[in-house]
């Protein structure tokens, strides 16, 4: 025959266990509202900005970085720790990315032989191989060059650039804007 005190215990562990259970169901359901953020906005980003120059979140593409030192647009790669810039010779139907450090402008060769570039629209892939500038050591290239007859199109392009930085994976998205074309 149970006891009052044996049968206590089993509620005990029955209500324990369902509050664990609730809690863990709980947890995987979530809640879905949003929560004030408590961290104070920085500046700190990364590279500097000429005097009264600022841009956006490096997270947003497009966001602000204005025209890389070949007149292309600037891509993030790695959260400023990285940029991209990407152009585009229609004519000769090539793209060409260069690798910069924080700065935005100083080539920082890597280890890569081709790096990866998605376009939206028109869709296409195109590889971009290693072609090393004059100052990139042996085994690294700070520019990669890729043809794809799609480039031929004269218009503003967006995609992704992607590729490896010392066993690293990088991605960062990218869009034209609006320029004269020659």
């Amino acid at each position: 025959m149970m006891t009052l005190k044996t049968a206590c215990q089993k509620s005990a562990i029955f209500n324990l266990r369902s509050a664990i259970a609730l809690a863990c169901l709980l947890s995987f359901v979530g809640c879905t509202q949003e929560t004030a953020s408590t961290t104070a906005p920085t500046d700190d980003h990364g590279h500097e900005h000429a005097d009264g120059e600022e841009h956006d979140d490096h997270g947003v593409a497009g966001h602000g970085h204005g025209a890389g030192p070949h007149d292309g647009v600037v891509a993030d790669w790695g959260g400023g720790k990285f940029h991209v810039e990407f152009i585009v010779d229609h004519d000769k139907q090539e793209g060409t990315v260069y690798i910069f450090g924080a700065d935005e402008k100083t080539p920082t060769p890597i280890d890569a032989t081709e790096i990866e570039m998605s376009i939206t629209d028109p869709v296409m892939q195109v590889s971009l191989k290693a072609a090393p500038q004059e100052n990139d050591p042996a085994g690294k290239a700070s520019r990669f060059i890729g043809n794809h007859e799609k480039l031929g199109v004269v218009q503003e392009y967006a995609g992704t650039i992607s590729g490896v930085i010392d066993g690293t994976p990088y991605s960062g998205d990218f869009q034209e804007e609006a320029h004269g074309h020659e």
